[in-house]
């Protein structure tokens, strides 16, 4: 490895970095204003009432979300219809963190529990827009900025590995 590809990798992974960064803060803010919503099925609700106030689509998947056939086919027209309505993409690919910021329990109950809840589906989350203030917000242009550049480079749904703290 060469001096620069090395340099290069350094930067890409500080990049990185300042983007999971720009995403936690988005996700704070999102909570504290409660203008999150969490779940394939709310989120295609709210993307069909109201898809001109989002403004950010998270799709989170771990490995073994990979290979659920079912939610791939739900990511992939969650993404055609972002896509068609300039609406930004990012997908996560450690939920547990997710669940983390968004404050949501991600330990399973005993399965021999009777009426357990069922944990969160957290493989989509949507940020909404409910003032125009908000896009005054350095992280959510920060954000922004990175899908636009990733679209850039033919890159429509970054991914994003949320550092674990």
């Amino acid at each position: 490895m060469t001096l620069e590809e090395f340099s290069a990798g350094e930067q890409k992974t500080e990049r990185m970095d300042k983007v999971g960064d720009a995403l936690e803060e988005v996700l704070s803010k999102a909570l504290s204003q409660r203008t999150i919503t969490v779940g394939v099925y709310e989120a295609a609700k709210l993307l069909n009432v109201d898809p001109d106030n989002v403004v950010l689509c998270l799709l989170a998947a771990d490995e073994d979300d990979d290979r659920d056939v079912a939610l791939q086919i739900h990511f992939t027209l969650i993404q055609a219809f972002c896509c068609e309505n300039d609406i930004n993409i990012l997908r996560v690919s450690n939920p547990g963190r997710l669940a983390e910021l968004l404050l949501l329990e991600t330990d399973a109950s005993p399965a021999g529990s009777e009426g357990a809840e069922q944990p969160p589906d957290l493989h989509c989350v949507l940020v909404t827009n409910p003032h125009s203030s908000q896009w005054k917000d350095p992280a959510l242009s920060q954000l922004i900025c990175f899908c636009r550049e990733s679209r850039y480079m033919d890159q429509w749904v970054p991914v994003i590995n949320l550092p674990e703290r």
